[in-house]
């Protein structure tokens, strides 16, 4: 009796550990094909740095089924991202467009590394330029000949 009801326990306490697989059965071998791409190129709004195929967020699955519903009444990829972007917005694009929104996050990382680079070149000559006695002028030259044999007087 109390092994039925350790067991009964154990198949308690581990059923929540246990996850649910989805089975999607394709007709078509690119329909199938169509959906792996898809639910890897779209990220999960809850999860946010997860793709749908990787995400156990209930949103991901309602995302999954409803890009297997798209796909299997006939829709297109194209038309299955469409749908997406029309109801979530760019931000579940892995990769999104170049737009006027975007492009900030396309050209900014290329603008910092440049500036970066402008403002060290411009400090590294500032810096050579100053220890070198070429670039005196000739009424600086006298006045550090002066002031050099006014202490040697000294």
């Amino acid at each position: 009796m109390l092994m039925r009801i350790m067991m009964l326990a154990a198949a308690l306490w581990l059923a929540p550990a246990q996850a649910a697989i989805d089975v999607y059965e394709f007709e078509d071998p690119a329909q199938e094909q169509a959906f792996r791409e898809l639910v890897r190129e779209l990220r999960c709004p809850k999860c946010q740095n997860q793709d749908i195929s990787d995400s156990n967020a209930e949103l991901a699955k309602d995302l999954r089924d409803k890009t297997y519903d798209m796909l299997v009444a006939g829709s297109s990829k194209q038309e299955v991202i469409e749908y997406m972007v029309a109801r979530y917005g760019n931000f579940i694009l892995y990769k999104p467009p170049l737009m006027a929104s975007t492009l900030i996050l396309w050209i900014g990382p290329v603008l910092v590394i440049l500036i970066g680079l402008a403002v060290v070149l411009v400090r590294t000559r500032k810096r050579s330029g100053a220890g070198s006695g070429e670039e005196l002028s000739d009424e600086e030259r006298a006045r550090l000949a002066r002031l050099l044999n006014k202490d040697k007087e000294n």
